[in-house]
């Protein structure tokens, strides 16, 4: 029987989506407003699913307390009141698109976790678009 357990955090972050390989034009383009080049924000929610099997000592898939506390440490603290593309350095030279930082943040995640289970990453850039990774 697998089950899935979610937790839902929030980050506010600024990036700007450029390509510095093409020219001004074709980056106001294809990134529009999005190619600012003084940069803009967005508030972030990110949900971590984790499925896998209920472990009968505990009753946990996995503890949600840890996993908030591995979100924090590997997401939050990195990202959260950050400039993505200036800031840190996952961001510097791959553009901070929502599909790029959700793989990254995966990444970031999935060495944390035992390889039983299955790891999913939604974030929602707005309340209309968001991206999912599962790995």
């Amino acid at each position: 029987m697998l089950i899935t357990v979610c937790r839902t955090e929030h980050f506010n972050a600024a990036h700007r989506l450029h390509n510095p390989a093409w020219d001004d034009a074709r980056n106001q383009r294809v990134f529009g407003k999005c190619n600012n080049p003084n940069f803009h924000g967005h508030n972030y929610n990110l949900t971590v699913r984790l499925t896998g099997e209920i472990d009968p000592e505990t009753g946990y898939v996995y503890d949600l307390k840890r996993l908030s506390d591995l979100i924090k440490h590997e997401v939050l603290d990195r990202y959260d009141h950050r400039n993505l593309n200036l800031d840190t350095e996952e961001f510097r030279h791959l553009n901070p698109t929502a599909e790029n930082i959700v793989v990254v943040i995966w990444q970031r995640l999935r060495p944390h976790l035992d390889a039983a289970l299955a790891l999913s990453v939604t974030l929602y850039e707005t309340d209309r678009n968001f991206v999912e990774y599962h790995g």
